[in-house]
């Protein structure tokens, strides 16, 4: 054996790797082979040849290098697989990235194909951003990037959308299948009409619109988007660079965002679009809208007000909402001039934009009203804080589609109805009240420090809760306001629904959805029907209470703090499902504020937590001891106030161990 040649044959080898795997360019007389790779400079992507999955095909990608497992955020010839390691990756004499196979050096496989004069001093660099940049140096700027192209990747700094002055639109495309990143079926991309808003398409077919943006309450505050005659686009970062978050559309049409847990070694998905079955478009047709809370428990579709199903049978038999709905009365042509109004829909993914006019970015909402009242072609309006510093109105002409209830993320919108349906609304609240049996005792359902809270029926047959503030109740007009504007802006399966509200006379009234089993407490504390309440129906108790809970705390727009937790206001569906009422005793915190005090000691006994009771301390915290009384209450059935300890705990906290490790005695 030639030991001298073989020793020089490996430190070339050596000197080979360490300069194809520490470079993050390649210029005019270089090339990338097949096991060749550029590195960013601080490690954080690679570009190089690979095989997704099982595939036995070379591509020509840019992956994470700080990730365990190889995630790829962009391919150059996805649709023209490389057979075997033949593939080289160079600069051209025209100045473009181009990438040939050893086969066929004539033909490219794939190029970046610009139109520049050509220099010695052309650059391909691969950035810590994940972009392949390419560079001449006469116009000391990219004259092509790979973010202009993304696959099915979203990465932070790269813009979505589109370029009026070249006609360049930048949207991803999902990969065919786990192992073939050939172009698929799904397309994530920005629709510049009206207020711009994201679409999943499938082929040229929406299948799923997100939120126009000054509508959208983003989660991420790093988010930006812009709108002038120039571009029309969509980008975001990451305020710390440690964090490693990419937005992908995978094959089957789901857009996830996903972050890097590097103590698990995997990819943590924390967003994912489409989700319920109210997202997909269009979902209830045209002037339909979907409540994602009635999902499982009766149809989800509704119709607009003054609208109904087109189709009655597909809607209330086949549960087939996709005729949508028409007008009630449709010789009412014309609404101008006849009486015509407008009814609020709160909280609500307004309805597609693409055909809706921006009136202003800045003008009241009675000036947004009046402008479409002027519009005989205008079918509804709402107005918003554009960034939170002004009031804009936009207004829809024609059909309305895809709106869907939003809970505290949503926002309100006014359709045009007709004089009769106004009429209509007005009759079935004035009927409702002017009733002589609906505060009868036999209709009574229970009393608090609000005043007494009646079971009624509105004139469509749907039975409701009325709770009625008495002139003689321990809370005021105050709480009665703060109890509407809170729950109002607030959506949760485990929240109590508002209906409505009256304020007119002396005793003011909050609507809301009746609940049939009424209240925890009546199941608890009763010896007969506590026996319905098993295991399993418990625990799923706990579990929905602690979810409203963490809404209110965390995933709403508003951070709330109850104040009031208690049993007898988690009242219980049809099907036994918890929902958290009175809110007029919360609280609205701002997103850094972590406590409050107050002189002021509202709430129950029992339920509060010390530091609260004593020194009017409260928080989130404070929420978090009542639910632990709850707790304890429903796996004990027992009432708090039923034990009794001299010495400190005057409730059933005292009952159980402290840090010995001494079981409870119940």
């Amino acid at each position: 054996m030639d030991f001298p040649k073989l020793f020089l044959h490996s430190s070339l080898l050596v000197l080979h790797f360490a300069f194809s795997s520490s470079k993050d360019t390649i210029t005019i007389n270089q090339t990338i082979h097949d096991g060749d790779f550029l590195i960013s400079r601080e490690n954080n992507f690679a570009l190089g040849f690979f095989s997704p999955g099982s595939s036995r095909f070379r591509y020509l990608g840019i992956w994470y290098r700080k990730v365990r497992e190889q995630t790829v955020v962009w391919v150059a010839n996805r649709d023209d697989p490389i057979k075997g390691s033949s593939g080289v990756l160079s600069i051209d004499q025209y100045g473009n990235l181009v990438l040939r196979s050893y086969h066929n050096q004539k033909v490219p496989i794939w190029s970046t194909n610009v139109s520049v004069e050509v220099t010695d001093t052309c650059v391909a660099q691969l950035l810590d951003t994940g972009n392949l940049i390419l560079v001449h140096d006469r116009s000391k700027s990219n004259v092509w990037e790979s973010f202009d192209h993304p696959t099915d990747t979203w990465l932070p700094g790269m813009k979505l959308g589109l370029d009026r002055r070249t006609g360049m639109n930048r949207f991803p495309i999902c990969w065919r299948s786990a192992d073939d990143p050939g172009t698929g079926n799904f397309s994530l991309q920005i629709n510049p009409k009206g207020s711009p808003q994201f679409f999943i398409y499938w082929g040229i077919k929406y299948i799923w619109r997100g939120i126009p943006w000054p509508w959208k309450s983003y989660a991420d505050a790093n988010d930006t988007f812009v709108n002038n005659q120039n571009e029309t686009y969509a980008t975001y970062s990451v305020s710390d660079a440690s964090v490693i978050l990419r937005l992908m559309l995978d094959y089957s049409g789901l857009v996830k965002k996903l972050i890097w847990h590097e103590k698990d070694g995997k990819w943590n998905e924390f967003r994912s679009m489409p989700k319920s079955t109210c997202d997909p478009y269009g979902h209830c047709g045209t002037y339909g809208i979907c409540d994602p809370d009635f999902l499982g428990r009766r149809f989800e579709c509704d119709c607009l007000p003054g609208y109904e199903p087109k189709s009655p049978r597909d809607w209330h038999i086949l549960k087939d909402a996709s005729g949508g709905c028409v007008r009630k009365r449709l010789e009412s042509t014309s609404l101008c001039g006849h009486g015509d109004g407008f009814v609020k829909v709160a909280n609500v993914k307004v309805p597609d934009t693409s055909a809706a006019v921006w009136v202003s970015t800045n003008m009241s909402p009675r000036d947004c009203e009046k402008n479409c009242m002027r519009n005989c072609s205008c079918s509804a309006y709402a107005s918003i804080d554009i960034a939170r510093k002004e009031t804009g109105c936009l207004t829809w002409y024609g059909k309305l589609m895809d709106t869907v209830h939003n809970g505290a993320e949503g926002y309100d919108i006014y359709v045009r109805v007709d004089a009769v349906e106004l009429a209509e609304i007005a009759e079935k609240w004035n009927g409702f009240l002017k009733r002589k049996d609906s505060f009868s005792p036999a209709n009574k359902l229970g009393q608090g420090g609000f005043g007494v809270v009646y079971k009624g029926k509105l004139s469509n047959g749907k039975d409701v809760a009325v709770k009625r503030l008495s002139k003689d109740s321990g809370q005021g007009i105050d709480e009665f306001k703060n109890e509407v504007l809170l729950i109002a802006k607030l959506q949760h399966q485990n929240l109590v629904k508002l209906i409505g509200c009256c304020i007119q006379g002396e005793e003011p009234m909050l609507v809301y959805e009746y609940m049939p089993n009424k209240s925890l407490d009546s199941f608890l504390f009763n010896e007969t029907r506590r026996s319905i309440l098993d295991w399993r129906k418990r625990f799923d108790i706990i579990v929905g209470i602690a979810r409203g809970i963490l809404y209110i705390h965390q995933d709403s727009r508003l951070k709330i703090i109850h104040r009031d937790l208690k049993t007898s206001n988690i009242l219980l569906d049809e099907e036994m499902n918890p929902k958290i009422s009175d809110f007029g005793l919360a609280r609205i915190f701002k997103g850094d504020q972590t406590h409050e005090m107050t002189n002021r000691i509202v709430g129950t006994f029992g339920y509060m937590s010390p530091e609260y009771v004593v020194f009017g301390k409260f928080s989130t915290k404070s929420d978090v001891f009542s639910f632990g009384i709850i707790l304890l209450e429903i796996i004990t059935g027992k009432r708090n106030n039923s034990f009794y300890q001299e010495d400190f705990y005057p409730s059933m906290i005292g009952k159980f161990p402290d840090f010995s490790g001494k079981p409870p005695k119940i």
